[in-house]
């Protein structure tokens, strides 16, 4: 029997599953310990911070059935979105679903007359680098973390219309 394709839905104001959205970020960003320096943000994160974010951001959630399988937040700015925690199950990408998640970013940046969508990346995510690319992102500029004498992190930005 052929499963329901994956839904994207914008999280709820009483949402109660924070726990899951965390363990979904950490899972999808494991990766890069190790990789990146300074490590993640993502470690900084706890159910209660997901929750405060959710009251400044709009978070789309990817569901496939009861599961989530992945996420993003986007924060409005004067001139466009800026998105962050773009996060999807490991055994699930490649699937379309991160395309859809930013779609969905995209979608409310232009319902809400914003010009642009923002992102930043590590420098070590060559591959992340690459796959904002073939959404149309364009490198705007890279910055350094404090306490670090080298660019750590990629701005990019997609213009929407």
């Amino acid at each position: 029997m052929e499963q329901p394709p994956v839904s994207i839905t914008q999280i709820p104001a009483d949402f109660g599953r924070w726990g899951d959205v965390l363990a979904l970020i950490m899972h999808a960003f494991a990766f890069m310990d190790g990789i990146i320096d300074p490590p993640s943000s993502a470690h900084l994160l706890t159910v209660e911070a997901l929750r405060a974010k959710a009251l400044r951001e709009t978070g789309f959630l990817a569901l496939d059935g009861d599961r989530i399988v992945g996420c993003v937040f986007a924060l409005e700015k004067a001139e466009g979105l800026y998105v962050g925690k773009l996060a999807v199950a490991p055994d699930r990408q490649g699937q379309g679903i991160g395309r859809r998640l930013m779609q969905a970013a995209e979608d409310l940046a232009r319902s809400r007359g914003k010009a642009d969508i923002e992102l930043e990346t590590r420098i070590e995510l060559a591959a992340n680098h690459a796959a904002f690319a073939r959404l149309g992102f364009r490198e705007t500029e890279r910055t350094v973390h404090e306490g670090y004498d080298r660019p750590t992190s990629i701005t990019m930005r997609k213009t929407i219309s």
